[in-house]
């Protein structure tokens, strides 16, 4: 019975205290393993994409220098981008004016026209619109007599009812030409043509700037004598149709190129003289 009685003692009072360090020491093992496998785990797609970059970055992809390349081009695209819309934007503009002036001289034409019907003088005037201007042709006998550049008291009138209704459109530039036939001429105030037609010019220019709403800068005036006939001087009605003052009323907006051409001409007609003298 005591041997019975001791083992039972035994038991009960067996040490078991060492279990509770084990256990924590199994469990911080088993977290710090966990620790490390998480610290050593790679995402391979992250990865992948990582090494992409690289690849491009380095061989096959865009380079610093080409990345600025293509700044540059870009900006230059930009640019040329502008430009053309600048360009679109001045045509549409220069458009608008080209058809703004186009109307105004078909406006003046319909009244010149008007005032050339109602007062009997077809014979004598005649309106033309072109690419280039708008001209008034006027005869020789409706302004000057015979071999003179004394403008008739009659066509000083014209000239004057001319000038209001081209005060409507004061900022055109306005040139005065004066034509011949090809018979010679020589008196103690004309040596030639030349001089005849030219004073002709002058003389109505100067009766269509006395109105003031003219700005003299932008009226000119040129002698062509007989060298830009408009019909033969064959006969004495295409002689009759050669003596004549021309008034054009220059474009701005159209055809520039033909105005230049008329312009060119005072300068280029006016340092050459006939070697020959010719008449009225």
């Amino acid at each position: 019975m005591s041997r019975k009685n001791r083992h039972e003692e035994h038991e009960e009072h067996a040490d078991e205290s060492w279990l509770l360090p084990y256990s924590d020491l199994m469990t911080l093992l088993l977290a710090l393993f966990i620790v490390l496998y998480a610290a050593s785990s790679v995402n391979i797609s992250k990865l992948e994409e990582l090494s992409k970059a690289f690849d491009n970055a380095f061989s096959s992809g865009i380079s610093i220098l080409d990345k600025s390349a293509l700044i540059e081009a870009e900006d230059e695209q930009n640019k040329s981008q502008k430009q053309r819309h600048e360009e679109i934007g001045i045509r549409t503009q220069q458009e608008k004016l080209m058809a703004q002036e186009q109307e105004d001289l078909e406006k003046l034409k319909k009244e010149l026209d008007q005032y050339i019907d109602k007062n009997g003088l077809v014979t004598q005037l005649e309106t033309q619109l072109n690419q280039s201007q708008l001209m008034i042709t006027i005869r020789d006998n409706a302004l000057f007599a015979s071999g003179s550049a004394d403008v008739k008291p009659t066509a000083q009138k014209l000239a004057v009812a001319i000038g209001l209704m081209l005060q409507k459109y004061p900022d055109y530039e306005v040139l005065v030409s004066g034509h011949t036939d090809d018979h010679p001429i020589s008196t103690s105030e004309f040596a030639n043509n030349w001089e005849l037609s030219s004073q002709r010019a002058l003389n109505f220019m100067e009766v269509l700037l006395q109105n003031q709403a003219f700005d003299p800068k932008k009226f000119s005036f040129i002698g062509y004598g007989e060298y830009r006939p408009v019909d033969t001087n064959d006969t004495e009605a295409g002689r009759a149709k050669n003596r004549r003052v021309e008034v054009s009323i220059l474009r701005k907006y159209t055809d520039s190129s033909a105005t230049n051409t008329v312009l060119s001409a005072i300068s280029d007609e006016a340092n050459s003289a006939p070697s020959t003298t010719t008449s009225n």
